[in-house]
């Protein structure tokens, strides 16, 4: 049996992966942008339900944000 390379392995070399930095900083825009819907939101009165989930959304990012 041969002992070359498999190449049927993943090649992780060529992944573009994130560093915890990077997705920090990204989910930080990401709830800024959340933080700014929820309040345009509140302005106009939005139904229960869409607030809710905007409310919802924003603390599973900012909780996610805290885990990395």
């Amino acid at each position: 049996m041969a002992h070359g390379k498999d190449i049927d392995a993943a090649d992780w070399i060529d992944q573009d992966l994130l560093t915890r930095e990077e997705s920090r900083d990204r989910l930080d825009e990401e709830i800024e942008i959340e933080r700014n819907k929820l309040k345009d939101l509140e302005s106009v009165q939005s139904s229960e339900d869409s607030l809710t989930l905007t409310r919802r959304r924003l603390v599973a990012m900012e909780n996610l944000r805290d885990s990395l």
